[in-house]
């Protein structure tokens, strides 16, 4: 409750005083919380902002060579990208590729870029920044389906790469938001704290972050995954009778 009263920003001082006899025991060089652990899905969700706070035990900055780096990363899922091809002046199905494992949301935000603090050998072992991300596809092997995939996940607010999103205040203070979108798939999330210096990760803190479904838009899911043939009739009905009631209303104006 008192969490909930309080601004973002001190919320990291509480953090830093609640693990200070952990600090004196141990090198507890980081610490990182969530503002919240659930976002729950109901038919009138449009998104939903997840704060990322915490603090550090040395100051942060380019000028003393440490700097965080957070990463959020979505359960994986299949995606198929498909080219239409031009047949005798129709657009039909043309050549397409299934990537069987990509992560259905993925965030990444720093203090600083990422490939200004990290080597590219040390970015692809922690996976960080989009060209990282596993994009192993079956079928068409051709670049231009990665880059379509690539595309359409950051045109839906996705996959976002945007670096200087995390905040510092007082020097070991550091905050950041990431805005899940609409269209955000539900499952559970991992959130990756890493603090970077020297040019190498000395600590790092992993979250956990529950999406789900509520209500009746999970009654709604359930439906359509469990009973497919009455999701689709009970679809083309309400289609119907909307459409009835649209005409009906017309006709009175």
């Amino acid at each position: 409750m008192i969490r909930a009263l309080l601004p973002p920003m001190l919320l990291p001082m509480l953090l830093l005083l609640s693990a200070a006899p952990a600090a004196a025991q141990g090198d507890r060089t980081l610490v990182s919380r969530l503002s919240d652990a659930r976002v729950e899905i109901t038919t009138a969700f449009t998104g939903a902002d997840i704060i990322v706070f915490g603090a550090t035990e040395r100051a942060l900055g380019g000028d003393h060579g440490r700097d965080v780096l957070i990463r959020v990363e979505g359960p994986p899922q299949s995606m198929t990208v498909r080219r239409r091809v031009q047949v005798a002046g129709l657009w039909v199905p043309g050549p397409s590729a299934t990537f069987p494992a990509v992560p259905s949301f993925y965030a990444l935000a720093g203090t600083r870029p990422h490939w200004e603090v990290l080597s590219e050998a040390e970015r692809a072992a922690a996976r960080l920044g989009l060209i990282n991300l596993p994009m192993r596809s079956v079928g068409e092997q051709a670049p231009v389906f990665r880059a379509a995939l690539l595309t359409l996940k950051q045109e839906a607010g996705l996959w976002i790469e945007q670096p200087g999103e995390v905040t510092v205040d007082g020097g070991r203070l550091f905050s950041a938001r990431i805005p899940l979108p609409a269209s955000v798939a539900p499952g559970e999330y991992r959130v990756s704290v890493l603090l970077v210096e020297g040019g190498r990760v000395t600590a790092w803190e992993e979250h956990r972050l529950a999406v789900d479904r509520v209500g009746t838009a999970a009654t709604i899911a359930g439906l359509a995954v469990h009973w497919p043939l009455l999701y689709g009739i009970g679809s083309a009905l309400l289609a119907a009778l909307a459409g009835w009631a649209g005409s009906i209303l017309f006709r009175r104006g």
